[in-house]
């Protein structure tokens, strides 16, 4: 299992929360994704998930970003900020 910790920028501060609010919902239809959170720091969206195949964190990037972009009508830049392989036992 692989966690994955991903950070957005460019997002309005006076609309963070309710994007990270909407972010999650996009994600209720994305099973193969788990996904711990999603916050607004009152500068960056972060989002947190774990998923089984994604070495490199850029599948779960792609979906962030087309979430993202289906509620937010601005600019945006994502990137991953880490990657962990849990263990099997953490898992």
């Amino acid at each position: 299992m692989y966690c994955i910790t991903l950070a957005c920028d460019g997002i309005a501060p006076e609309h963070g929360a309710q994007v990270a609010t909407d972010v999650l919902d996009e994600f209720e239809h994305r099973t193969w994704q788990q996904i711990v959170s999603c916050e607004w720091d009152g500068k960056t969206l972060v989002l947190v998930g774990k998923n089984d195949f994604d070495t490199t964190g850029d599948a779960l990037a792609d979906e962030f970003s087309d979430a993202i972009a289906a509620n937010w009508g601005g600019g945006y830049s994502v990137r991953i900020v880490n990657i962990i392989k849990e263990s099997e036992s953490a898992a």
